[in-house]
């Protein structure tokens, strides 16, 4: 017994190209995200280090009038 393919009309064909494109699409933002995140992260400890092996701030002086 020989089973035909299914066919598939053309806006379900359509349809699933648009539903791939925005999958596709979607994925490219979750990665881009995820590298953006992890440079953030790495920036904020390295500005956590510089801060923490940066001199205290002079203090400030009081002007009297």
């Amino acid at each position: 017994m020989v089973t035909k393919p299914p066919t598939f009309s053309a806006s379900d064909q359509r349809s699933r190209a648009v539903m791939d494109q925005i999958e596709k699409e979607r994925a490219a933002a979750d990665a881009k995200t995820a590298r953006l995140k992890a440079l953030r992260l790495a920036k904020e400890a390295e500005d956590a280090e510089a801060a923490k092996n940066a001199p205290p701030p002079p203090a400030k002086t009081r002007k009297h009038k």
